[in-house]
């Protein structure tokens, strides 16, 4: 058990971005969130998965929608906690922890309110060990944990129970509501027992993201390259270094989707690349050829901070480099791949890891 403080959030929240591969929410707008409740509440006690009783009852709270919505539509702060009021009410007993839905952005602290507002441990895990777009994509649904029933609250007091006959369909329904709740909800969601998070949950995220934003902070403090140390903390490999050329953004169905052109900088002049996102990057090209697909992680850095670009803040102009991550194990299974590969996303290509494909 360890207690996070605000300056431990603060790396949370940027280490978080490292990991969310340019999706997951604003990090800026959950942080400030997040940490006016440790503020008001106190510091949130992190706990280890095996920590938990068998018979305790873990939850995830998370933002769903586009986080170009989020930028613009910032939550009245009460939203999350309607949502785990409500699942709880439903469920008829208490919960007794919560869980990150995924290791990004956002989506890593808002967790954190849930915890320091109602007094409750944060698992240090969570359900991707990045981010990924829909809500069926977690490690929860290879262990057939129901992602209902699910509760989601909107800025204006709107309330959604749902139940659903599988997690496909959680996703479907989830969305059709986030996008006439406009475009962004908050959510409570896979309530599962101790027994049960101690196989599915991803282990360590939480911790992992706090380690990386110290690793940035450390290193732009003693005058390091904050990306090589990032590439050191989290076996990445480097992908290119680029400056972002043009960005084709929409916002489509409750996801931000688009591509980003990228010409290649330094040692990389005369390339071109191309990164593709849904929320999240999910395949980096030079030209025709694939350097990384999902599930394998692909994260744009600010080639002088160090610091993660979002999907929704690319801009014209950014100097950036670009690092693949190898995935959880998980999802280089057949199960894992067939949720998240890059096939399921519409891509005619076959997923590789990324240290075949890019060597060290």
């Amino acid at each position: 058990m360890r207690r996070f403080d605000v300056d431990d959030l603060k790396d949370v929240a940027v280490g978080a971005a490292v990991l969310g591969t340019g999706g997951g929410g604003d990090p800026y707008i959950g942080k400030l969130m997040a940490m006016q409740a440790i503020r008001a509440h106190g510091p949130v006690e992190v706990i280890g998965v095996d920590e938990l009783d068998d018979d305790a009852v873990v939850a995830p709270a998370a933002m769903m929608g586009a986080p170009t919505v989020m930028v613009e539509k910032l939550p009245n702060g009460t939203e999350i906690v309607t949502a785990f009021r409500s699942l709880e009410e439903y469920l008829g007993r208490p919960i007794t922890a919560v869980l990150c839905g995924e290791a990004g952005g956002l989506n890593s602290t808002v967790p954190f309110i849930v915890a320091a507002e109602l007094g409750l441990p944060l698992v240090d895990g969570d359900g991707m060990g990045r981010a990924f777009p829909e809500l069926q994509m977690v490690t929860f649904t290879m262990h057939d944990v129901p992602a209902t029933p699910m509760v989601m609250a909107d800025d204006k007091g709107n309330s959604v129970l749902l139940h659903t006959i599988d997690n496909r369909w959680t996703e479907r329904l989830a969305r059709s509501a986030t996008i006439e709740m406009g475009g962004a909800a908050l959510i409570a969601f896979y309530a599962m027992d101790g027994r049960t998070a101690k196989r599915a949950v991803v282990r360590g995220t939480v911790s992992l993201a706090a380690d990386i934003g110290r690793t940035i902070r450390e290193a732009r403090a003693t005058r390091r390259d904050p990306i090589e140390a990032v590439q050191a903390r989290v076996g990445a490999h480097k992908l290119f270094s680029a400056k972002i050329l043009d960005v084709d953004r929409r916002t489509v169905g409750g996801f931000a989707r688009g591509e980003a052109l990228l010409e290649g900088v330094d040692d990389d002049a005369g390339r071109s690349f191309r990164i593709q996102f849904q929320n999240e990057f999910l395949v980096a090209l030079e030209d025709d050829d694939v350097l990384v697909s999902t599930p394998d992680l692909i994260t744009l850095l600010d080639a002088d901070t160090g610091e993660a670009i979002t999907t929704e803040s690319l801009r014209f102009g950014f100097r950036v480099v670009a690092l693949g991550i190898p995935s959880d194990p998980q999802w280089r299974s057949d199960e894992g791949l067939a949720l998240v590969g890059p096939r399921y996303f519409g891509y005619d290509i076959d997923y590789r890891p990324v240290e075949d494909r890019v060597g060290t």
